[in-house]
Parts: structure tokens; C-alpha cells; sequence
């Protein structure tokens, strides 16, 4: 290898590694910006925000990877003007390449969001667990050693490096199966009381659920959106760097959300 690679080859490569085709998504995953053929550095982010593009550019990169790309179905058609063009022409005008992963970077049983933060928190005998439209976007598992509801709080929030919203019954019960669907994922929780589990860790939460978890008997925990997704791309980076000689770096946020 000698430290360049084509657009085609990575495209191809995260194409059967993340399977997008398995996943009835509400954004198009893959491809999202067409910049330059051949690519030697690559930068990822959570999100394709003005900030990591800006960066992206400055840090002179030939393609940009994120799992929250530019373009949604709930989005509709958008104009490039205002503050969406200032995202886009950027790319375009310095031939940078996007290419965008959702749902194949939540549900991926080895470098997901959920199973990279289940792995982080000791958490064991990994399943697939949720389902959107067929595919699961999470991960459920079983402790390596039972935590209090607190202690797992504490847990999660050294671990994210962010503030963890905790719902619970009971903060001092045993907790020792949980499921996860990061980010935006807060009414989920019922799947984990379907499934039985004792918690349900995710990104957000809303009023109604911090009451309707507890009530439920489910422990369930919010780290934040950004802080939950960060652990796919940066899994998805590592094995990137260890399959192409080229250079990757990481773009971080201050997102606080």
C-alpha cells in the first residue's frame, strides 16, 4: 500500500463491511458529496456540521466521514442556500468527498455505537436488540458484574465524558441486563420492558418518558446524543487506518445536546 486509495475502493470497502442495503434508512447512506478520485487523508466526525467541514478543510482532507451526513427524508427538498450551502460548498469547492452511515453504524454488532459502549461498560453476551422497519439498531447484554443503578450512572458518564440523565425505580437496585440504542432513541425503552431487561441506555429523553420508564420498573439512562454516537465513527476510523495506509483523524464537538 502506498498511502493513497481511490474513492471507489473506500466506498466499496465500507460498503460490505456496514451493509447499508440491509437497513430501510431515512437518509442515504454511502456517498453523499462526490469530491476528489483519489483520496491519502480522511477525516471523521459524528456529525457533517459546519465546524467539521470547515475543519476538514483546513486540515486539508480528500474525504469526510460521519455518521449523521446532510441530507434526511423528514428534511425534504432543501435549497442550497444560507446556512446548508455554507455546509456544502465547502465540500465541493475543495473536492473533499462525504461519504455518510446512520442506521449501519448504529445496528453494526462489532463497531456499532451500542456495541462499541457496551463493550466500554463491561457489558457481555451482546445480541441484536431493537428493530427499525426490520433491522435491529442496538445491542442487549448482560453485565460482567451487576451495578447499582447509581454506580452504572457513574459508570456511563466516565466513560461518555458527559452528564447521564438517569431514570430509575429504584437507584440502588441491582442492575444486570441492559439494552442500547444510542442517540435519539428515548421511547425505545419499551422494547427493553418487552424484552425483559432491567435497563435501557440511549441518547435523549423526553418528559413523558423519565415518568413512563420508572413507572415501568426500566432504569433508563440519557448521555446525550452527540456523546452516545461518537463510538461507531471512531471504531469505523480505527479499522479504516488498519485496512488503508492512509491517514485518518478524528474531528471532535463541543455538542453538548
Amino acid at each position: 500500500m502506498d498511502g493513497m486509495i481511490t474513492r471507489q475502493q473506500l466506498g466499496d470497502y465500507y460498503q460490505a463491511l456496514l451493509r447499508p442495503e440491509t437497513y430501510a434508512d431515512y437518509c442515504p447512506n454511502g456517498l453523499q458529496v462526490e469530491g476528489a478520485e483519489q483520496i491519502e487523508r480522511i477525516a471523521f466526525a459524528v456529525s457533517a456540521t459546519r465546524d467539521s467541514v470547515n475543519q476538514a478543510v483546513e486540515s486539508k482532507a480528500d474525504a469526510l466521514v460521519v455518521h449523521h451526513g446532510l441530507f434526511w427524508t423528514f428534511h425534504g427538498a432543501k435549497t442550497l442556500t444560507g446556512a446548508f450551502a455554507r455546509r456544502v460548498f465547502p465540500l465541493v469547492k475543495n473536492n473533499i468527498n462525504l461519504f455518510a452511515y446512520h442506521l449501519p453504524l448504529d445496528g453494526h454488532p462489532d463497531i456499532g455505537n451500542a456495541a462499541v459502549l457496551g463493550q466500554m461498560i463491561n457489558c457481555n453476551q451482546q445480541q441484536p436488540f431493537g428493530d427499525y422497519k426490520g433491522s435491529p439498531t442496538g445491542i442487549k447484554g448482560r453485565l460482567e458484574q451487576p451495578l447499582s443503578a447509581i454506580e452504572l450512572q457513574q459508570k456511563l458518564e466516565s466513560v461518555l465524558k458527559h452528564h447521564v440523565i438517569l431514570a430509575t425505580p429504584d437507584s440502588n437496585a441491582l442492575i444486570r441486563t441492559v439494552g442500547i440504542i444510542t442517540g435519539g432513541a428515548n421511547s425505545e425503552w419499551r422494547l427493553a420492558e418487552k424484552a425483559q431487561l432491567d435497563a435501557y441506555i440511549t441518547g435523549e429523553i423526553s418528559e413523558h418518558d423519565w415518568h413512563e420508564s420508572q413507572e415501568a420498573g426500566i432504569h433508563m439512562f440519557a448521555g446525550g446524543h452527540n456523546a452516545t454516537e461518537q463510538f461507531g465513527i471512531r471504531a469505523l476510523m480505527d479499522k479504516t487506518c488498519r485496512h488503508f495506509a492512509v491517514e485518518c483523524f478524528f474531528i471532535d464537538s463541543e455538542n453538548p445536546a
